[in-house]
């Protein structure tokens, strides 16, 4: 079986859900500034609009224009009607991953690798029991991201809301600590107040702290926020570059470790700095 092509270094700082059978947004989501697109054929489309849906984004797909945006498409289950044909109509086409909904099991993942070839998989993260096996399904060697499901998590566990999410932070550093184990990129779930930019920088940047690669954003409005929050600063380059500049200096002079604003930096902080400026380049470079 391929592996998963996994894709850290690509900027994941927000990734937009845009609903599948929806022509002017699909079409305007060729100029935002998103670092993926989630095209859904799930929860945003209708029943009754599935398969029309389907065709459009085939087609919209097929016309290109999108970019270096990472296209993932978010097909329904395989317990529904129409997840086995969506996954079938998007064979060949020039998408960058499958996201499949509510995943619970590695067996999950085996059945969409089984019916897709060579694009790389997504699992989204949305139930107590995807959650106590999230190390299984990241082990999967076809998989390249999970993403969070926050609000059916909520449901699932009949939480409360509370800004500080605490009621569902076991759920999500499960999956933080099985994303990172494995090297898979891991994408915070959705912000529901889109009007609330105060409210989402505090839950962008807590997810970032986490160790949230980005942000799933339901509105085009929120993603400057995201994109904020989930890039190096200008503060984290310049201590970057400096503790880079102070390591190799003491390596040049047969030392271990070195000394920057007063604290100690180790081969392990250098690796950390080192990311910090790939990343940096790597959102440039999509600029």
């Amino acid at each position: 079986m391929a592996e998963a092509a996994h894709t850290s270094a690509r900027p994941y700082r927000s990734a937009l859900y845009i609903p599948a059978d929806k022509e002017r947004a699909l079409e305007k989501a060729k100029g935002l500034a998103c670092d993926a697109i989630l095209f859904d054929l799930e929860d945003a489309v209708a029943p009754s609009e599935k398969k029309a849906a389907r065709q459009i984004l085939k087609a919209a797909l097929a016309g290109g224009g999108y970019g270096v945006r990472a296209k993932i498409v978010r097909v329904n289950g395989f317990d529904t009607i129409w997840g086995r044909d969506d996954v079938a109509a998007f064979v060949g086409a020039d998408i960058d991953g499958i996201l499949l909904p509510k995943v619970e099991s590695a067996a999950m993942v085996e059945a969409l690798a089984q019916a897709i070839p060579d694009v790389p998989i997504w699992a989204m993260m949305e139930t107590p029991l995807g959650m106590l096996n999230a190390a299984e399904i990241a082990a999967h060697p076809r998989l390249a991201g999970f993403v969070m499901g926050t609000n059916d998590l909520a449901k699932e566990l009949n939480a409360r809301f509370r800004a500080d999410r605490l009621p569902m932070m076991g759920g999500l550093h499960l999956a933080l600590l099985a994303a990172k184990a494995y090297g898979l990129v891991v994408l915070d779930g959705v912000y529901n107040a889109f009007k609330d930019d105060d409210g989402l920088t505090f839950e962008c940047n807590q997810g970032r702290d986490m160790g949230f690669d980005g942000k799933t954003l339901i509105h085009p409005a929120q993603l400057a926020v995201a994109n904020a929050a989930f890039a190096p600063s200008a503060e984290e380059i310049d201590l970057a570059e400096r503790q880079i500049a102070a390591f190799e200096a003491s390596e040049a002079k047969g030392e271990g470790i070195a000394v920057v604003d007063g604290k100690i930096v180790e081969n392990l902080h250098i690796v950390t700095a080192r990311a910090t400026l790939d990343k940096a380049r790597a959102i440039t470079a999509m600029e």
